[in-house]
């Protein structure tokens, strides 16, 4: 089969709302009071009718933290899943200090999802609210996009290869860009006499 194009999306901020406290975002405290983001639905059907793989790829440290418990983030990841008929999605359990290989701003999660599907990285896509995903896509080899909601920490250094406000943002630039992409493959591909 030939590569396929995916967009790599976070979970918590970009799926669905984050819980932001001091200008910090964190994720809700279980399944029942996570709201997927308003209209992610039919934003990522666009996506997918342009044959695009949906993948999320989350960091969830509070399961090594003992703060939630893996059947809760589970019971959260299935929702965002069922809710926005996600290909796939990544979990990473893990803390900073485990120095694990699929933890974000690391590409483990990306690189295992590409392995599996047959991903083409440079064609594809990282959508992220926070430096360490727009990081895992840069290390992954994929096209960034970074969701600036003003959070009261450090933003990606160097910078996203597209900052924008919202996720009707982010995939009209992934939609312009896949358009692009075509007319330039149909350019190629002309024999010129």
């Amino acid at each position: 089969m030939p590569p396929r194009q995916a967009v790599f999306f976070d979970r918590d901020g970009v799926l669905n709302q984050a819980v932001v406290a001091d200008g910090r975002p964190s994720p809700p405290a279980d399944a029942e009071s996570l709201v997927v983001t308003p209209g992610a639905r039919g934003l990522l059907w666009e996506l997918k009718e342009l044959c695009f793989l949906l993948i999320c790829v989350t960091n969830q440290p509070d399961i090594a933290r003992v703060t939630r418990t893996a059947a809760d983030v589970e019971a959260m990841n299935r929702k965002v899943s069922f809710a926005l008929a996600l290909d796939d999605l990544y979990c990473c359990p893990h803390d900073g200090p485990d120095n694990c290989q699929c933890r974000k701003p690391k590409p483990g999660m990306i690189l295992a999802a590409a392995d599996k599907w047959g991903v083409d990285l440079p064609a594809s896509w990282t959508v992220g609210d926070r430096a360490g995903d727009i990081a895992a896509g840069r290390a992954a080899g994929t096209r960034t996009i970074f969701l600036d909601f003003g959070y009261r920490e450090p933003g990606p250094d160097p910078p996203a290869d597209h900052t924008c406000r919202n996720l009707a943002e982010a995939v009209r630039i992934i939609k312009e860009a896949s358009a692009s992409d075509e007319t330039l493959k149909r350019f190629e591909g002309e024999v010129v006499r």
